[in-house]
């Protein structure tokens, strides 16, 4: 029996209904033995007094219920977005508000690459730049020789020029879903979702899913953490093979590695039975530190890049509607199976027709076999109308919601996506509490960066970038977000009862914060300095 810590702090806020406030924590063998007064805590024997965070507030380790691995290795590559960012070292990139910028940016590395290495970037937002699409033509005046292939920030589409075409075999005869194609038939450089990237990216030896594989690009995505006060995160699509696995469970396994890692098997990426069975084998490969065993199936693709399954009257602009990376009926076929062996599904779904795809596929299922030991979760939802979500309440599916669109994306949606009826009712979370859908809510990073106070920030307020109100009926209370930053992710994950509140029994996981959430005014969420985590008793500041 090892020996016991107890941590003073200013507050420590414990997401415990019958205990909900503290000042002292004590822990053994990295977890919580109680949190309550310091003479409380003297009943559990000699103790060690750590006074580290008197001055600063404890809650529960923040969960990032949807975010990608590759938010640590994708900084490789040259960042081309219309915000700024932060990149895991902590240094500042500015965005880039116009094409002519972007391409300028991208001059400055071209000229910095060898001859036969492709020039790679990401992070582009077109809905943001100056009215037009960047195309090929403009890549091509970057370089009419080397290949360029830059990757949205939704990372359901790709802007290549003229060579990367080229080599693809891509041309005006080219007829596969997703080539965006010039007035004269002529590919213009767009690629929409991955069966229209995919032979660019082999070609350019592009994997961006294998950034988060390295183990550098897995030290960085736990920096990427623990700068947000996250010590539970899930990596929302891989392969997992077995190599994989193996480096995972070594650097998580450290004593210092600063995350809890959910990593969910790709369900696109092998016929249904041998998902399953892959599923199967990965659930008994978990350890404290790495959660394996879900699986998570994209059905349609990005509502600011038009590619999303929208029900009519589809885009406020008179865009075509999206793409399925997987048709309805091949979706309750996958659903269906998974389900059957007791697998937990993530399933992706933007739009409000993929919405209704899927809880189409999840009814089938669950009227075949209603297993009611399956949380399955649906991501994004960002376009649930309310028959939806009491759809969602019948069959017991819980939500995630990209809450952070309402600020990076909010203006763009009402003004040319979906317009503004719908846009005020995107990511509803108001209305899942209105009806009893247990919600988490997310920064999909890297798409976003990932903060989960930011994204409370977003819930609570609903304030977009030009500093509208979208949606004030959907606002909710910092109380209630903070929950979805902590138990409520959790429990999408089925982790409920080891994560997501200070309590006994529990991990002693611990976000370190210099200001209380609970505390300053609403619109300083976002503003909350973090020093770092606590990750089973260890403490790990900000480096």
């Amino acid at each position: 029996m090892g020996l016991i810590t107890v941590f003073k702090a200013k507050k420590i806020i414990t997401m415990n209904p019958g205990n909900p406030t503290a000042t002292h924590v004590a822990i053994r063998d990295g977890r919580v033995l109680s949190a309550g007064s310091e003479e409380e805590m003297a009943g559990w024997g000699q103790y060690e007094l750590d006074e580290s965070f008197r001055d600063k507030i404890l809650m529960p380790g923040m969960v990032e219920g949807h975010s990608h691995l590759m938010a640590g290795g994708i900084w490789n590559f040259t960042y081309v977005g219309y915000q700024g960012r932060i990149d895991p070292d902590g240094g500042a990139w500015l965005g880039v508000k116009t094409i002519e910028d972007v391409l300028d940016r991208l001059r400055e590395v071209e000229k910095t690459l060898s001859a036969d290495v492709p020039l790679v970037a990401w992070g582009l937002d077109p809905i943001f730049l100056e009215g037009r699409r960047m195309d090929k033509t403009d890549l091509n005046s970057v370089s009419k020789t080397r290949p360029i292939a830059i990757m949205h920030s939704n990372f359901h589409l790709m802007t290549v020029n003229s060579v990367s075409l080229a080599l693809a075999e891509y041309d005006e005869h080219s007829d596969l879903d997703g080539i965006a194609k010039s007035p004269d038939g002529s590919p213009n450089g767009e690629l929409q979702e991955m069966a229209a990237m995919y032979p660019v990216m082999r070609r350019l030896n592009i994997d961006f899913r294998k950034l988060g594989r390295s183990e550098v690009g897995i030290v960085n995505f736990g920096k990427v953490c623990n700068r947000a006060g996250v010590t539970s995160a899930t990596d929302l699509l891989n392969d997992l093979p077995d190599e994989d696995v193996a480096e995972m469970q070594g650097l998580t396994g450290k004593a210092n590695y600063p995350v809890r890692l959910h990593t969910m098997l790709n369900g696109l990426s092998m016929p249904p039975s041998e998902i399953k069975k892959r599923a199967l084998e990965l659930k008994k490969l978990c350890t404290d530190k790495l959660i394996v065993g879900a699986v998570k199936i994209v059905t349609d693709g990005s509502i600011q890049g038009f590619t999303a399954r929208i029900k009519w009257p589809v885009h406020y602009n008179g865009a075509p509607n999206g793409i399925w990376n997987i048709a309805p009926e091949q979706l309750k076929i996958l659903v269906t199976e998974l389900h059957d062996a007791g697998i937990q599904m993530h399933i992706h779904t933007n739009g409000d027709e993929a919405i209704d795809a899927a809880l189409d596929a999840l009814e089938a299922a669950k009227i075949k076999n209603n297993r009611p030991d399956i949380r399955h979760v649906l991501q994004h939802v960002q376009m649930a109308d309310n028959a939806q979500l009491r759809k969602m309440k019948q069959l017991d599916v819980l939500a995630n919601f990209f809450s952070n669109h309402i600020y990076y994306f909010g203006d763009k949606h009402a003004a040319l996506t979906i317009g503004p009826e719908r846009a005020r009712g995107m990511d509803p979370c108001q209305s899942a509490i209105n009806i009893g859908v247990p919600f988490a809510i997310h920064s999909d990073a890297p798409v976003t960066p990932m903060g989960p106070l930011f994204t409370a920030w977003c819930a609570v307020n609903r304030i977009t970038e030009s500093g509208e109100v979208l949606g004030p009926e959907e606002r909710i209370s910092v109380k209630d977000a903070l929950y979805a930053i902590t138990l409520g992710a959790a429990y999408t994950l089925h982790m409920d009862h080891e994560i997501g509140s200070i309590e006994s029994g529990k991990w002693a996981d611990f976000a370190v914060l210099e200001q209380d959430p609970e505390g300053v005014d609403p619109i300083s969420l976002r503003d909350i300095c973090v020093w770092g985590t606590v990750v089973g008793g260890v403490k790990l500041p900000v480096s």
